[in-house]
């Protein structure tokens, strides 16, 4: 998918295959934001900075799924767990985070967090299929990979996302995403979103 043409060809489908989607989850949308509503204070989405196409920042939709003062919970959690502020080094992930709402833990498990990303798709700001959309405060340590990776829209779901998600670590999800920028194809982002499905429902690597 190195030419104009394949860009429109996924863009079109990434447009077409979001706004029927939304359409048809707009139930399951309502429902999510009523529950995160009435289970703990603040916003029902967040909209955290990314870093999208040619490091250009957006702000990323995801539900809610944290405590509004997650950043003084993290801190005390850190104190009575030095060894996890270690663990989140390495995979920029906790298994256990203290800041996850009961309701969030659900969401994250399933992946309904990362719903409202369609809205992003039909933005022109992600794809279905893409590299995992890193945080502003990655790029350093994303090195040259950075290079490669943000040639391209961040997506909903890749190549690392159904090859072990959060069991991955950093280094090996920005290979995984240079292997997809390097080797995408209309075909494998119609594999990779066949895949999903199963690792969603498989709950595999999701925490």
């Amino acid at each position: 998918m190195s030419n104009s043409f394949g860009y429109f060809i996924k863009n079109v489908f990434d447009f077409t295959l979001t706004a029927i989607g939304t359409i048809c989850i707009s139930p399951l949308l309502v429902y999510v934001a009523y529950r995160i509503k009435k289970e703990s204070k603040g916003d029902v989405i967040y909209d955290g900075g990314r870093l999208g196409k040619n490091g250009k920042i957006f702000k990323c939709y995801k539900f809610r799924s944290m405590y509004i003062d997650g950043d003084k919970i993290l801190k005390d959690y850190y104190k009575e767990y030095p060894e996890e502020k270690m663990k989140y080094a390495i995979y920029h992930k906790l298994e256990n985070d203290p800041r996850v709402t009961p309701f969030g833990y659900k969401l994250r498990r399933t992946s309904i967090d990362e719903l409202p990303q369609i809205f992003n798709v039909l933005k022109g700001e992600m794809s279905l299929v893409g590299p995992r959309p890193y945080l502003e405060s990655e790029l350093k340590e994303m090195g040259d990979f950075a290079n490669t990776i943000l040639q391209v829209k961040p997506g909903i779901t890749g190549y690392w996302q159904v090859n072990g998600r959060s069991n991955i670590d950093f280094e090996s999800r920005l290979l995984m995403d240079c292997w997809y920028v390097r080797n995408r194809t209309f075909w494998l982002d119609f594999k990779l979103l066949w895949q999903t499905i199963g690792v969603v429902f498989m709950k595999k690597g999701a925490y």
